[in-house]
């Protein structure tokens, strides 16, 4: 790292490892990505996939990517093949693929041990009433006012079991003799502690349940408080990354450590990443997909990897918003207005800038010859001059956007109207002369003559026009889909709300009579795009030959709404 590459990692984590490194706790540094595969990545997932790719990258250490499927009952590999391949698409290198259950052996061996230690003991309560005699806290109480809160447990009548009856009641729990929920392993700790995860936590539950990847060997399998820090204490794992609401299972992380006398692996917390609009609960998202509110976990009004991907979204956007946010002290939210700004920075310096007449309307030059076709020169992108120019062809009936005509224009309205002239973009000067109406009153034709001498330039009489409008020729217009998306959800923190009443009704919008430039035809779906004065596009997975279909990725910057709003539109 140097002044020229400013580091990516928050500084409080930068110091700690370098601290760590410097005084001999680790002679080296392996972090980890933990996913459970029970669902797609969201970007909420990122921050804590960069910031544990990073802090390796930056310290020359290593990753490893292992996989936390510890619930069978929800984990499937469809969703551990989508996450490896999306935090592929990051740029995420790892050194090894890793699973918990590679470790079910050598923790149900690490958990003997405590048993044989007098630290772990199998209880018979059922799950209500070990919640009642461990504490409830009041809702909405936070994690840093547990201690407050919290009146002291109860133990449980099996606490005392001796070591010999625990070890046979736990052989027989892996060996599937006893049904689902009527029994438990559980640490013991101490049923007074302030931190409700010290009390007796739960480290192994009965689950009669086919494993994805070990079958039907284990009825049991261990909760993640239990798996998680032991994994990697296994791996050689030196600092363990996450998120804020980690902090309160630190102690209980360090305290397996501690009495195991296992690798001394480190826990350090960050603030999660919370957007608004966007939810970032996977069992809500779950509910989206499988109720059919959304098409899937790759729909591109959701902010799941797969989604973003498929809405557009560039693996540059989202790194370079996830490492602008900074890092805060307490979990905050990020505003949506904030990603979607930073991926229209991103889109204008790369996407291919083509003419597309979303909402089409007839437009017919009068004086144009009927027959004749010129080429228009059109610049690529001006961002970009090596990305040269392109022709596109024009003739005499062209599609313009309904909105760049008004047949009674409000006030400060210079696009096109009876009388008035504009310039089509690259093409000529043009005069509307009048229109033509169908039986309903609606306007289906605008005629215009044009002036020959204004062809990619300025008129010779040095006469001006406030307004360009882009166009598309009729005779050469490749038709298609386009599909506009907008906000799923209509308050900022959906996460929060019941989703029957904060779904956005207008949050997708599609057009099927749409024109575009016949360059189109050869786009690609790893294509970006700005339909120009519209916004930035791609092509979706649902395109054909036949059918192509175009989803908006982002609108550009919405000067002429604000306006609008103002009653001063151009």
């Amino acid at each position: 790292m140097t002044e020229e590459t400013p580091s990516k990692i928050p500084a409080f984590i930068r110091e700690a490892v370098a601290e760590d490194l410097k005084n001999g706790r680790f002679n080296y540094v392996r972090t980890r990505l933990p996913p459970e595969p029970n669902g797609y990545l969201h970007i909420g997932h990122v921050k804590a996939f960069l910031i544990d790719y990073f802090t390796a990258q930056e310290f020359g250490g290593e990753l490893y990517l292992r996989f936390d499927d510890t619930n069978p009952s929800k984990e499937e590999t469809e969703f551990v093949d989508a996450i490896e391949d999306d935090a592929s698409w990051l740029g995420i290198k790892w050194a090894k693929v890793t699973f918990a259950s590679d470790y079910f052996d050598l923790l149900y061996d690490w958990a003997v041990r405590l048993v044989q230690m007098g630290f772990a003991y199998v209880d018979d309560q059922t799950q209500e009433e070990m919640s009642a005699s461990r504490g409830t806290l009041p809702k909405g109480t936070k994690w840093s006012e547990t201690e407050s809160a919290l009146k002291p447990g109860v133990d449980s009548p099996y606490r005392n079991r001796s070591v010999e009856e625990n070890l046979d009641l736990l052989e027989r729990m892996k060996n599937g003799e006893f049904a689902e929920g009527s029994r438990v392993l559980r640490a013991k700790i101490d049923m007074a502690h302030p931190n409700i995860l010290l009390r007796d936590p739960v480290m192994y539950r009965i689950m009669n349940a086919h494993h994805h990847r070990t079958g039907d060997k284990w009825h049991i399998y261990p909760m993640y408080d239990w798996s998680h820090g032991q994994n990697d204490s296994m791996e050689g794992v030196t600092h363990s990354l996450c998120s804020n609401e980690y902090i309160i299972h630190r102690p209980l992380y360090e305290w397996f450590l501690q009495k195991l006398e296992a690798f001394p692996s480190r826990q350090i917390e960050f603030s999660r990443l919370n957007l608004t609009y966007a939810m970032m609960s996977k069992r809500k998202v779950r509910k989206l997909v499988e109720e059919g509110i959304v098409r899937g976990w790759d729909d591109p009004r959701l902010t799941t990897l797969r989604g973003l991907r498929r809405r557009g979204v560039t693996p540059e956007a989202i790194i370079n918003f996830v490492t602008s946010t900074g890092e805060t002290k307490n979990d905050s939210y990020v505003e949506m207005a904030q990603l979607e700004a930073i991926i229209r920075d991103d889109l204008n310096k790369r996407a291919a800038r083509r003419m597309a007449v979303l909402r089409p309307l007839k437009l017919v030059i009068d004086n144009y010859p009927d027959d004749m076709v010129e080429e228009m020169d059109a610049v690529n992108n001006p961002e970009d001059p090596s990305a040269g120019t392109r022709k596109v062809p024009f003739s005499k009936v062209v599609y313009i956007e309904q909105d760049d005509f008004r047949e009674t224009p409000p006030p400060k309205y210079f696009r096109l109207f009876p009388g008035n002239e504009v310039r089509l973009r690259y093409g000529y000067l043009v005069r509307c002369t009048h229109v033509v109406k169908d039986d309903a009153g609606n306007v289906t034709e605008v005629h215009c003559t044009y002036d020959p001498a204004t062809k990619g330039g300025d008129a010779p009489d040095g006469r001006k026009v406030k307004s360009t409008i882009h166009w598309v020729s009729a005779a050469h217009a490749m038709k298609a889909e386009v599909r506009l998306y907008e906000q799923l959800f209509t308050v900022e923190r959906p996460d929060d709300g019941d989703l029957d009443s904060i779904i956005n009704p207008n949050s997708l919008e599609a057009l099927t009579d749409c024109y575009l430039e016949p360059a189109l035809k050869n786009a690609s779906l790893s294509d970006r795009i700005q339909f120009e004065r519209t916004g930035y596009f791609c092509l979706d997975l649902d395109s054909t030959p036949e059918k192509p279909i175009f989803n908006r990725t982002v609108t550009l910057k919405d000067s002429w709404a604000k306006e609008q709003k103002k009653g001063q539109v151009e």
